[in-house]
C-alpha cells in the first residue's frame, strides 16, 4: 500500500509540474502587453508621494529591473544571460524558458541532495544525549538518557534552518545580488512556499491517512503559539509594508523582524515546558451535576492522554514520564511479537522489536526530510540503517550485560594446598569415603601437610574412625588422598558431622581455604525426614524451569513417596507458572529430589509476584496392595532387617503400652520435616530489565542519519538500492527498479559532488553543518540566478516565479517528508505543526536578515530602503486571509465529528483536503492576476 501511495503522489506532482508548464507557455504569450512595461511601472511609483530620496532609490531599482527596455536580460551573480538575446522569436523564448526551467528543476534536486547533507549534520548536532538521574517516588534512583537540544527549540532553530535553507538563503543572496536593492524572487518565494506548506502539505497530509485512522498534533500548546506566530509574521510584514513606512524598510523595523525569531522560541519553549502563563491552562472548567463551577483536568484530547498516564508513573519529571513511556511501549511490542512468533527465541524478538521501536519511535523533520529525498533520488531506504542498527544495539548490549568482573588471579608462583572439595556428605552404611587435596601453584618442589579428625556431634569410636597423618606431595604431583572409616550400626539416631583438619604445611606451602573439611554423616536406620531446603525463593521469570529441592535427612533407608503440589498466590497458574501436582520418589539411600517447576516469561519490566510448593506427608511405598501388612513385607524383603517389624509391631501398641525401643522404632518411620511449605517470588529478569532501558536509550532513529567516514558516503553515493520497505518476515533485501536506476543516475554527479562533504562523526557534525550550509548557499545563488532567467526569458515577473515555481520547487523534499511522517509517526506533529513554526522563522529569518543588512547599508549611505508595498503586500494580505481560515479548519476537525487534524472519515477528509488545496490554487491565480495588474493590489 506504501509503494501504491508513493506512485500516485509522484504521478500527482509530475502532474503539477506539467500544469505549471503550460501556465509558464500562457503567461510568456500574454507577457507582451504592454500595460505590464516598466514605464507604467515608474508611473506607478511617481504618482505615491514618496520623498525625493527615496524617489531615486526606487527609481533606479526600477530602472534596474530584470528586463531593460530593450528586453535584454542582465548577467546573474553566477550564471550569465543566454546569448543571444536580441530579435528572439516567441518559440526560441518558450525553447529557452523550457531549459532554463528544467535545469531549475535538477537545481532543486542537486539543493535537496546536498540539503540530506546538511539536515544529517542538524540531526546529529541535535540528537546529542546525556545522562540524567532521576529520583523516583520510592526514593529508587535510575540513570535515563535525554537528549541536550530541547525538542521544541530544536525544531524551531536549526530544524527550521535546515529544511527553510534554500528559501532563507536566497533572500539573502538576492538582496546582495541585486546590490541591496529589494527584490521580488526571495522574500515571494518565502511567503509562496509558505502557501504551498499551509496548504497543500496539510491537505496532502489530511487525504494520505490510511482510511479509519486519525493523528493528533500531541504538543497543541506549541502549536497554538507556532501558529499565532506564523501569522503574526505575516500581518507585521504588511504593517511595515503599508501602514508603518509606506514603500520603504526602516533599520528598526528589519531589527525587530529579525528580533521576532528568538521571540519565537521563546514563547514556544515556554509552552512546551508550561512555564509561567502555561502552567495555568492545563485545566479546563465544568459544571457539575449540583449546577456548581468546578475545575477539572485539561482536555485529554488536547494533550493525548498525558494526564491518564501520569498517576502511573513513578517519577514527576518530564524525561522519566518519557522514559517510561517509551519502555511500557517496547514491553507491549515485545508482546505482541512473542504471540505473533511463538517460536522465535527472546533474542531475535528483542532484535525485531528494537528496530519497530526506531521505526515507530518520534523523528524528527530532518529524519522524514532525509528518508523522502533518499527515496526520490535513488539512494535507498533509510529503514535498511535501521535495521542494522537495531542488530548492533542488541549484541553490543547482550555483550555488556555478559561481561563479568574478573578477579585478578591469586600469584602462581605461591603453593598453595587445601582441602578440594570443603563438604562430604555420606550414609552411615557407606563403609569409608576418600577425602581429597590438592596443591596449586610451583609443583616443582616437595611438599608434606599433616591432616587429623576432630570430633563435632558424630564422636571418633562410635560414629566413625579417627585418623591422622601425612601427606606427602612429590615433585609434580598435584593431589592426594586418604580414606575415612564410618561405623555403621542399626540404632536410629539424628545427622551428625565431624571434621578434618589440615596442618603443618612444609615450606614453601601455605594452607589456604578451605583447610577444614566438614563431613555430614546421614543416618539410614530408619525412613528419613523430608523437608524443602529453603522456605522462600527468588527467581526471575526468565529462568524457564525452577527446580525446588527436597532434602532426605536424619535416616534413608526404604523407598518412600512424597506428594506435592503447586497453590496459586499473587501468581496464578497458566499465567505466570506452570502448575505441577504429584510424587517424588525416594529410592534407598536417595537424600535428594527436585520438584521442577515450569516459570511462563510475559517479558515484564517490573514484576513481583508469588506462589507456593507444598509437600505433603511422606509413606513408604507398597506392594501393589493397600494393606499396611503387605507394605512392611515390601520394606522388609528390600532391606532384610529388624526395622520395618519393629515399626509395624509398635504402632500396633498404645501409647502407654509403649517401651523405649517401641519409641525409638517409631521415630524410623518417613515423616515431613519442619519446611514442608516454599515461598516462590517471581521478579521480573534483570538482564531483560537492564536490556530494555538500554535498547529505550538507543531507540534514537536519529543515529542512523549520520555517517562516520567519506568511504562511507560515496559507497551511499555510487549505490543504487531500492526505496521499497521490505516486510517483517523478509529476509531478502527488496530488488531496485527501473525509476530507481534512472533517477540514480540522473543524480549522480550530485551524489558524488556531496560526498565530499566532511562526514557528520567529525567535529560533532559541525564541520559537516557549516560545509554543507556554504554548499546549499551555492546552488541556492546558482537557482536564483537561472530563475531570474527564466523569468525574464519568458516575461515572467519575478514574484510570479516565485509563488509559483521556486516555492514548489524548494518543498517538493518537504511534501514528501510530511506526507511519509503523516502515514508513519502516531502524531502529527512532524507533519503538520512544524510547518506553521517553519513559516514563522523564514520570514523572520529570510527576510529579516536581508532587510536588515540592505536597511543599515543605505542609512549608512544616507539613503532610504525603499520595497514596493505592491505585489508582496498583496500576496502576504491574502496569504493571512486564507491563513486563518486554514487554522480554523484544522481546530474544526478536533471536534467529535473528526477528532483529529489529519484524516478521519472518508468524505470530510477528502472535502477538507480539497478545500485546503483549493486556497492554495486561488492564492496564485489571484496573486499572479495583481502582479500583472489585472486585479488591483496595494
Amino acid at each position: 500500500m506504501g509503494s501504491t501511495c508513493d506512485r500516485s503522489f509522484t504521478q500527482f506532482m509530475w502532474k503539477l509540474c506539467l500544469l505549471l508548464a503550460c501556465c509558464t507557455i500562457t503567461l510568456t504569450l500574454a507577457a507582451d502587453d504592454e500595460s505590464f512595461s516598466n514605464s507604467t511601472m515608474l508611473k506607478r511609483l511617481h504618482e505615491d508621494d514618496y520623498d525625493d530620496g527615496m524617489l531615486m532609490v526606487a527609481s533606479r531599482g526600477i530602472e534596474n529591473n530584470d528586463v531593460d527596455e530593450e528586453g535584454v536580460c542582465p548577467d546573474g551573480l553566477m550564471v550569465a544571460a543566454w546569448k543571444p538575446q536580441k530579435n528572439l522569436s516567441t518559440g526560441d523564448r518558450v525553447a529557452r524558458g523550457l531549459v532554463y526551467f528544467f535545469v531549475m528543476i535538477y537545481l532543486f534536486i542537486g539543493v535537496s541532495i546536498v540539503s540530506d547533507r546538511f539536515m544529517a549534520a542538524i540531526e546529529v548536532i541535535t540528537s546529542k544525549e546525556k545522562e540524567v538521574i532521576i529520583k523516583k517516588k520510592n526514593g529508587e534512583k535510575q540513570i535515563v538518557v535525554v537528549r541536550v537540544w530541547n525538542e521544541t527549540v530544536a525544531n524551531l532553530t536549526l530544524m527550521a534552518l535546515g529544511s527553510s535553507a534554500p528559501e532563507i538563503l536566497l533572500s539573502i543572496i538576492e538582496m546582495f545580488a541585486k546590490k541591496f536593492q529589494a527584490g521580488d524572487l526571495g522574500p515571494g518565494t518565502i511567503v509562496g512556499s509558505a502557501a504551498y506548506n499551509l496548504f497543500v502539505i496539510i491537505a496532502l497530509c489530511i487525504v494520505v491517512i490510511p482510511n479509519g485512522e486519525v493523528r493528533k498534533i500531541k504538543h497543541l500548546r506549541v502549536f497554538f503559539v507556532t501558529a499565532t506566530w506564523s501569522v503574526f509574521a505575516y500581518i507585521w510584514l504588511y504593517l511595515i509594508l503599508a501602514q508603518i513606512s509606506p514603500g520603504r524598510v526602516e533599520v528598526w523595523e528589519g531589527l525587530l523582524t529579525f528580533m521576532f525569531f528568538p521571540a519565537t522560541v521563546l514563547t514556544a519553549y515556554i509552552a512546551d515546558r508550561r512555564l509561567l502563563i502555561f502552567k495555568y491552562l492545563d485545566k479546563n472548567y465544568r459544571m457539575n451535576k449540583r449546577g456548581v463551577i468546578v475545575s477539572a483536568e485539561g482536555d485529554a484530547a488536547l494533550e493525548m492522554d498525558q494526564q491518564q498516564q501520569t498517576d502511573k508513573l513513578a517519577a514527576d519529571s518530564d524525561e522519566m514520564r518519557e522514559f517510561d513511556e517509551a519502555r511500557r511501549e517496547y514491553i507491549s511490542l515485545l508482546k505482541e511479537l512473542r504471540a505473533k512468533y511463538p517460536q522465535s527465541d527472546l533474542e531475535q524478538l528483542e532484535m525485531i522489536a528494537q528496530e519497530q521501536m526506531i521505526n515507530r519511535g518520534p523523528k524528527s523533520r530532518a529524519f522524514y526530510r532525509i528518508q523522502a529525498t533518499r527515496r526520490m533520488v535513488g539512494s535507498g531506504n533509510i529503514m535498511r540503517k535501521i535495521q542494522e542498527r537495531a542488530q548492533s544495539d542488541l549484541n553490543e548490549i547482550k555483550a555488556q550485560l555478559q561481561r563479568v568482573d574478573v578477579n585478578v588471579e591469586e600469584d602462581e608462583a605461591i603453593l598453595r594446598v587445601f582441602f578440594d572439595p570443603g563438604h562430604y556428605t555420606v550414609m552411615e552404611s557407606c563403609g569409608e569415603f576418600e577425602v581429597r587435596v590438592v596443591r596449586r601453584g610451583d609443583l616443582s618442589g616437595y611438599t608434606t601437610v599433616e591432616y587429623e579428625t576432630e570430633d563435632g556431634s558424630a564422636e571418633a569410636g562410635s560414629d566413625y574412625v579417627g585418623k591422622k597423618g601425612v601427606l606427602n606431595f612429590p615433585p609434580g604431583v598435584d593431589e592426594q588422598r586418604f580414606k575415612i572409616e564410618i561405623i555403621d550400626d542399626d540404632v536410629f539416631e539424628q545427622d551428625e558431622h565431624f571434621y578434618i583438619r589440615l596442618s603443618n604445611a612444609s615450606d614453601p606451602a601455605v594452607l589456604a581455604v578451605p583447610k577444614v573439611a566438614t563431613v555430614m554423616i546421614l543416618d539410614d536406620d530408619h525412613a528419613g525426614i523430608f523437608a524443602i531446603t529453603q522456605s522462600s525463593h527468588e527467581l526471575t521469570e526468565s529462568v524457564g524451569v525452577y527446580e525446588v529441592k527436597v532434602q532426605r535427612y536424619s535416616g534413608a533407608r526404604g523407598k518412600v513417596l512424597l506428594p506435592y503440589w503447586t497453590e496459586d498466590g499473587t501468581a496464578k497458574a497458566g499465567k505466570d507458572y506452570e502448575p505441577q501436582e504429584g510424587q517424588l520418589v525416594f529410592e534407598n539411600n536417595e537424600t535428594e529430589k527436585n520438584i521442577a517447576v515450569g516459570i511462563i516469561e510475559e517479558g515484564s519490566y517490573e514484576k513481583d509476584v508469588v506462589f507456593y510448593v507444598n509437600i505433603g506427608e511422606p509413606t513408604l511405598a507398597p506392594d501393589n496392595t493397600s494393606n499396611k501388612r503387605d507394605a512392611f513385607k515390601f520394606f522388609n524383603k528390600f532391606f532384610d532387617d529388624e526395622l520395618a517389624g519393629l515399626i509395624q509391631a509398635a504402632e500396633q501398641k498404645s501409647p502407654e503400652d509403649l517401651t523405649e525401643e517401641d519409641k525409638m522404632a517409631l521415630l524410623g518411620r518417613p515423616k515431613a520435616g519442619e519446611t514442608t511449605r516454599a515461598l516462590l517470588r517471581i521478579i521480573e529478569s534483570k538482564e531483560f530489565k537492564n536490556t530494555i532501558d538500554k535498547l529505550v536509550q538507543r531507540a534514537n532513529a536519529s543515529m542512523v542519519l549520520g555517517t562516520s567516514s567519506w568511504k562511507e558516503q560515496f559507497v551511499e553515493a555510487l549505490t543504487v538500492t531500492s526505496a521499497e520497505d521490505g516486510g517483517e518476515e523478509e529476509g531478502e533485501e527488496p530488488t531496485p527498479t527501473c525509476a530507481n536506476y534512472v533517477m540514480h543516475f540522473i543524480t549522480l554527479f550530485w551524489k558524488i559532488l556531496f560526498a565530499f562533504v566532511p562526514p557528520t562523526e567529525i567535529a560533532g557534525g559541525y564541520l559537516c553543518f557549516f560545509v554543507s550550509i556554504c554548499a546549499i548557499g551555492v546552488v541556492t545563488a546558482i537557482i536564483g540566478d537561472v530563475a531570474g532567467h527564466f523569468g525574464c526569458t519568458l516575461g515572467i515577473k519575478d514574484a510570479v516565479t516565485a509563488i509559483c515555481f521556486v516555492a514548489l520547487g524548494t518543498s517538493i523534499p518537504d511534501t514528501f517528508a510530511s506526507k511519509v511522517a503523516a502515514i508513519q509517526d502516531k502524531y502529527a506533529d512532524a507533519s503538520v505543526g512544524n510547518v506553521t513554526g517553519s513559516n514563522a522563522v523564514n520570514v523572520f529569518l529570510g527576510i529579516g536578515v536581508a532587510w536588515t543588512v540592505a536597511a543599515i547599508y543605505h542609512e549608512a549611505q544616507g539613503q532610504v530602503f525603499a520595497v514596493q508595498p505592491g505585489t508582496l503586500a498583496f500576496s502576504v494580505t491574502l496569504f493571512c486571509s486564507e491563513a486563518f481560515i486554514a487554522i480554523l479548519i484544522l481546530m474544526l476537525r478536533r471536534s467529535k465529528s473528526v477528532g483529529a487534524e489529519l484524516g478521519g472519515p472518508v468524505t470530510i477528509k477528502y472535502i477538507s483536503g480539497f478545500f485546503l488545496f483549493s486556497l492554495w490554487l486561488i492564492y496564485i491565480i489571484v496573486s499572479s492576476l495583481e502582479a500583472y495588474g489585472i486585479i488591483k493590489g496595494f
